[in-house]
């Protein structure tokens, strides 16, 4: 009892010395000091180090970032993704791929503007994310630059965060993904963006908006049309758990025309002039998390010029081990073409998540494909597993 009285006084008295201490000093400098003035011994200072150790790594465990020394302080964080598929479809190659390497750097240059710049390097190299972010306060801040279209809850959850390894259908084909008709932007966009809480009760958000101008070609690329693009999302915390939203995009795909092509006097290629078509696109979500039961839902409806597309999922989800290991199923509707009968397709998912901690994660998913029309065997398996810093 009474080593232990003397170990917690030392223990004091080391970090008294520290904080009234002007110049900067370590605990091996104070225990050091105090070997030598026979205040404490050298197995006793051994002892105070390893339990020192042992509190800093369990402290360093639990971050998430960590600062880094440049000419201003940023915050350096990565994750990779690495998969395994297994595609029943004949002609297809199981295998395995790097989903996603990617690199994020985030600081403030002054306490209201901050920055960003993610990359990812798996199979080509490519800017992500490059914007400022103009903190006014909680009713008011700008976003310039390369970022997510505030358009669909799948589409604004980051990629590290989803509970599939696969977005549903109708996202990755109506928000800007591998699917759309721009091409895959990753669910993003160039332009400027304003947001905040429109409503507030007790410091609880009750309403959220984000309003954005955008160029509507996508990432990486200059604009090619005159017209801009406009995006909107409100979102609704009722109570606490859930958020009801609604989004709305209005904009145009440029269309290049083609010059008639003449064959010994003959013209083989009628001439086909540049124009603009219809891209819009409405949405409704819901989200609603208690205790170890998550609910996630979505209806998107999209026109890109004269065809009219939509799709919806609904997701279910529990958590077991103290929310390390979650079990999901999604029922996922597409139909690519309202118009045409024997074009839709419904996905049935089932899923675990395991979390070893919050930057290492494992997900396996088995999708049952079911398409209107001619049908083929192609259910596929997927395993996923995530690592970051």
């Amino acid at each position: 009892m009474i080593a232990k009285m003397k170990k917690l006084l030392i223990t004091l008295m080391i970090l008294a010395g520290l904080v009234i201490n002007t110049r900067s000093q370590t605990t091996d400098d104070v225990l050091n000091f105090m070997i030598k003035k026979n205040l404490v011994s050298q197995k006793e200072a051994d002892s105070i180090r390893a339990e020192a150790a042992i509190a800093e790594q369990a402290k360093q465990a639990k971050v998430k970032s960590f600062p880094v020394s440049a000419g201003k302080k940023i915050q350096l964080s990565a994750y990779t993704q690495i998969r395994y598929q297994q595609l029943e479809e004949a002609g297809k190659v199981d295998g395995f791929d790097i989903r996603r390497a990617r690199v994020d750097l985030k600081g403030n240059l002054t306490p209201i503007l901050l920055y960003r710049l993610q990359f990812d390097l798996a199979t080509t190299a490519k800017l992500i994310d490059a914007y400022a972010e103009i903190d006014l306060n909680r009713y008011f801040n700008f976003t310039i630059g390369q970022a997510k279209i505030p358009f669909s809850l799948e589409n604004v959850t980051s990629d590290s965060k989803l509970d599939f390894i696969d977005r549903s259908q109708g996202v990755e084909a109506l928000v800007a993904r591998s699917k759309d008709v721009i091409g895959n932007q990753n669910g993003r966009d160039v332009g400027i963006q304003v947001g905040g809480a429109l409503l507030k009760l007790k410091d609880r958000p009750v309403l959220d908006y984000t309003l954005a101008v955008l160029d509507g070609a996508g990432i990486n690329v200059v604009d090619n049309n005159e017209r801009k693009d406009v995006s909107s999302r409100l979102i609704l915390h009722p109570v606490s758990g859930l958020d009801i939203a609604g989004s709305y995009y209005n904009g145009s795909r440029f269309i290049p025309g083609s010059a008639a092509v003449k064959t010994n006097g003959v013209i083989t290629t009628p001439a086909v002039d540049p124009k603009s078509v219809e891209r819009n696109r409405y949405g409704f979500d819901l989200n609603y998390e208690w205790k170890n039961l998550a609910l996630r839902g979505e209806y998107i409806n999209g026109t890109d010029d004269q065809i009219k597309r939509e799709g919806y999922y609904f997701t279910v989800g529990y958590y077991f081990l103290q929310k390390k290991f979650q079990v999901l199923g999604r029922y996922d509707f597409y139909d690519a073409n309202k118009a045409v009968a024997g074009d839709a397709s419904t996905w049935y998912v089932v899923a675990a998540n395991y979390n070893f901690s919050p930057n290492i994660r494992l997900q396996a998913n088995y999708t049952f494909k079911q398409e209107e029309g001619t049908s083929i065997s192609n259910n596929y398996a997927a395993v996923q597993f995530q690592i970051g810093f």
